[in-house]
């Protein structure tokens, strides 16, 4: 990434400002209570709840402590990804990803068309993953994806391995959560992640001599249903404030993880929740690695409001939508700058009816 492209210079009204206003009262969320089996305090549990609910309804997203993901499995990953991403760029590119399967390295990658000053390496956790074969609705074939792994550093894969069964531990704990915050049982939101199609994202973001013109991903709302996000202590993740619109900088806290509820929490919830969107700013003297956890359904899940959160007074506004189509024409405008803008739930909304 030498000299600057204008691919990657920012639109004048979304370019970052370099004075950041640092996060007040994004929630952080004490999840110590889970980790005895079964919960201790059934008090305890039920303020938990309350916290999250608030958390995803005020903030759509808030960062969790004592969440019970070993320390050195995280360590050991971050250390191999940074060793990763140490290499030249022929080797990397050995395992880059293409149009055929989605997975691997990839250097070149757009958000609302504009290039992001950053690398990445992208694993699937189940391994493999079927999803379908295109995004063409007529087309109903499917296609299994799988990992590509890299001759270097021998210990990515048992790393990614051991740590991925943690973030689906964590990412199924939180999923229960937000159910028991909707008024729903624990295992309402379960049985659409039975062959789920997560994934994976190591994050590389060089340092950029125009952090006032770039950002490392663009304004965005995620597809999926939940994020778990691994920040370092260079940080650099902003967040849309619901109130204001203003960019808050998410301050790194150790050893924690900052977790956003995705699309598809919001439709399941009939938009009590709501996706929020976010960027992540470069920075001109260090570089930064993250490690997102992205949790989506099986690719045959429909996404619509959930029934029980449907009342009379409260009628569905989305449409039902097939996750597996979705995911594919996202992916799509990874690879080339669309003319339109990508596939959003907004796409999938009930126009109110007119009361004249």
């Amino acid at each position: 990434m030498g000299e600057v492209d204008e691919a990657f210079i920012q639109a004048v009204e979304h370019r970052p400002k370099i004075a950041v206003t640092e996060a007040e009262g994004i929630p952080l969320i004490n999840l110590s209570i889970l980790n005895s089996n079964p919960p201790s305090n059934p008090s305890s549990l039920q303020t938990l709840v309350e916290e999250i609910g608030d958390a995803c309804h005020n903030w759509g997203f808030f960062q969790v402590i004592n969440h019970g993901v070993p320390l050195e499995r995280r360590e050991k990953l971050e250390l191999a990804s940074r060793k990763f991403f140490a290499q030249s760029t022929e080797e990397k590119r050995k395992v880059r990803r293409d149009e055929v399967n989605p997975l691997g390295y990839y250097d070149t990658e757009h958000t609302k068309n504009v290039r992001d000053w950053k690398e990445v390496f992208d694993l699937t956790v189940k391994n493999p993953t079927v999803i379908p074969a295109s995004h063409e609705a007529g087309d109903n074939g499917l296609k299994k994806i799988v990992n590509r792994w890299p001759e270097y550093p021998s210990e990515l894969r048992e790393a990614f391995e051991e740590y991925a069964k943690e973030m689906e531990k964590l990412a199924y704990k939180l999923l229960e959560l937000i159910s028991l915050s909707l008024g729903l049982p624990a295992n309402r939101l379960s049985g659409f992640f039975n062959d789920h199609t997560s994934f994976f994202r190591l994050n590389h973001y060089p340092a950029c001599p125009v952090p006032h013109l770039a950002l490392g991903v663009g304004r965005h709302k995620d597809g999926g249903a939940l994020t778990i996000l691994a920040q370092d202590d260079v940080g650099g993740l902003q967040v849309k404030r619901k109130t204001d619109g203003e960019w808050i900088r998410v301050k790194p806290t150790p050893h924690a993880y900052i977790v956003n509820v995705g699309d598809i929490i919001q439709v399941w919830s009939n938009d009590r929740y709501e996706s929020v969107e976010h960027r992540v700013m470069v920075n001109s003297e260090k570089e930064r690695f993250s490690m997102p956890f992205f949790l989506n359904p099986d690719h045959n899940v429909m996404v619509e409001p959930l029934e029980e959160l449907i009342t009379k007074q409260n009628p569905a506004k989305y449409r039902a939508y097939n996750w597996g189509k979705f995911f594919a024409t996202r992916k799509l405008s990874n690879f080339k700058k669309l003319d339109v803008e990508n596939i959003q739930i907004h796409h999938f909304r009930i126009k109110e009816e007119s009361s004249y």
